[in-house]
C-alpha cells in the first residue's frame, strides 16, 4: 500500500544472485546481518529462496500489473487480508479481472516455446565457421 501511496509502479524487479564476497550474499546465505555482531541470537533477515516465494515478491512489486492480480489475490486470502481486495484507493487489487490477462504470471515460460526452431541453433562458437546453404556444394 505504501508503493501505491506513493505513486511508486516498478517497471522491473530483478532477481538478487549471490556473488562472492558480497555483503548481501553473506546475509542471504547465512540468514543473518552481517552488519551487526554475529551471535546465537542475532538479527535474523529473511531472504526468499523458492521460485514460488521469489514470483509472489515480484507480484508485490509489480501490483499493477493485471497479469499478477490472480496470484496477489490468493496470496491475500491466505494471508488473511482479504480487505486489501477491492475496488477502492484503500485496495492493492481489484475485485476483477480484465478479459485477455491473467493467464501466466510475469516471469513463466510459454508452454511449447523454447525461441528455437527444432533441430536448428548455433552457438557463439560457430561464429568462424560459414553456413553453407543446403543443396549447395562448396566449390574447390
Amino acid at each position: 500500500l505504501w508503493l501505491k501511496g506513493n505513486g511508486f509502479r516498478a517497471d522491473q524487479v530483478q532477481a538478487f544472485l549471490p556473488s562472492p564476497m558480497a555483503m548481501a550474499t553473506a546475509m542471504w546465505h547465512s540468514g543473518r546481518n552481517p552488519l551487526k555482531k554475529i551471535a546465537r541470537d542475532s538479527e535474523t533477515v529473511f531472504s526468499p529462496k523458492g521460485r514460488r516465494q521469489r514470483r509472489l515478491h515480484k507480484a508485490f512489486l509489480r501490483y499493477h500489473d493485471p497479469n499478477n492480480w490472480p496470484l496477489l489475490r490468493e496470496a491475500l486470502k491466505s494471508m488473511g487480508r482479504s480487505d486489501l481486495i477491492g475496488n477502492g484507493k484503500r485496495h492493492l487489487v481489484p475485485s476483477f479481472q480484465p478479459a485477455g490477462t491473467g493467464g501466466r504470471p510475469e516471469g513463466t515460460r510459454t508452454p511449447g516455446n523454447d525461441g528455437a526452431a527444432k533441430g536448428r541453433f548455433r552457438t557463439q562458437q560457430t561464429h568462424g565457421l560459414r553456413r553453407q546453404a543446403p543443396g549447395r556444394r562448396k566449390k574447390r
